[in-house]
């Protein structure tokens, strides 16, 4: 049977920033209303935990144009500053009338735009009207995807980043400068990025806090996105227990995602903190905001749904332009058997 192939460069063509976060919206709301099945991920590590192979699959909408597939990827957080990317795989995605496998796409890319895009879903929920002062901690390809998903979520009048390497914080500024127009501040350390930040993305692989809640200015939206795992957390127990707290899903936040785990195991916090999953908050099934001084944080640990939905947005443009390469991979009935 035939299978489209979307290589990486498709991938960023064809999946928009603007257009991802709309299909975010969609996967998120479908998750939380129960239009979406999908199981824990399964992580493989290797010796002294220095990559991993993760399986993710998901079923997003069971009547029609419902789809279902698996992101496979592998992790590698030393990847940094090399010429490959710390995630690397492919999305699966099948059709759901007989199960056939219709496309093959570039993970990498859609992990990259997908991740970010839900931060700016959240963002455009939870964020002040008038947030525009924006810290970016981390240098890699999330903090380029996420400068974008800000950029659009809200009019950004200030960008400030911080890396642990300068150097890669002053090739970054440099670039996001250029591409979009505006200048961006490279600051000495991370609580100079965050001081007075209404804006906060902290997108790092660090299993120890790089933001701590006493830096937190009242009112600053935080989404963090970075190393997910009960051992590993870019906010320390403060932030958590000052905030509003909001994931992308209860059952994957309370396994994975260690700002919780870890407020939760010191005591700092109780089982309820977690006010709500995003897609609750855009289904109007809980409240989001409710001051402008509150401090609110999303915590995304990522879900195989937004890899599938992405996937499958892809997929349709992909087929409408005429793009792509189609190979066969078998899948049909050997007559000669």
């Amino acid at each position: 049977m035939p299978v489209l192939v979307i290589d990486h460069t498709n991938v960023v063509r064809l999946l928009p920033m603007g257009e991802c976060m709309d299909q975010m919206d969609e996967a998120l709301k479908a998750l939380s209303d129960g239009d979406a099945n999908m199981p824990l991920r399964t992580i493989v590590w290797l010796p002294e935990r220095v990559g991993a192979l993760a399986s993710m699959p998901a079923v997003i909408g069971f009547g029609a144009g419902g789809a279902m597939g698996i992101k496979a990827i592998t992790v590698f957080p030393g990847n940094l500053g090399t010429e490959l990317d710390s995630h690397q795989g492919v999305v699966l995605l099948f059709e759901m009338e007989r199960g056939r496998l219709l496309s093959i796409s570039d993970a990498t890319a859609i992990t990259a735009i997908r991740t970010a895009a839900v931060s700016g879903v959240a963002t455009r929920a939870l964020a002040r009207q008038d947030a525009g002062d924006l810290a970016i901690l981390g240098s890699g390809t999330q903090a380029r995807t996420h400068l974008e998903a800000m950029l659009l979520a809200r009019p950004v009048r200030r960008v400030r980043v911080w890396s642990r390497g300068r150097e890669n914080a002053a090739r970054f500024a440099q670039e996001a400068s250029a591409r979009h127009g505006l200048a961006v501040e490279v600051s000495p350390s991370a609580q100079d990025a965050v001081a007075g930040a209404d804006l906060i993305c902290t997108v790092t692989s660090s299993v120890q806090p790089v933001v701590l809640g006493e830096w937190l200015s009242p009112g600053a939206h935080v989404n963090a996105v970075g190393a997910v795992g009960p051992a590993a957390r870019e906010l320390d127990t403060a932030a958590i227990a000052r905030s509003r707290l909001f994931v992308d899903r209860r059952e994957s936040a309370q396994s994975e995602a260690g700002e919780f785990i870890q407020a939760r195991d010191e005591g700092a916090i109780g089982p309820d903190h977690i006010q709500g999953e995003i897609g609750e908050l855009l289904l109007g099934k809980v409240p989001g905001r409710a001051s402008p001084d509150e401090i609110t944080v999303f915590r995304a640990v990522g879900l195989a749904v937004e890899d599938v939905a992405a996937a499958r947005h892809v997929y349709r443009r992909a087929v409408e332009e005429g793009t792509g390469a189609w190979v066969e991979l078998g899948g049909g009935r050997d007559e000669t058997s």
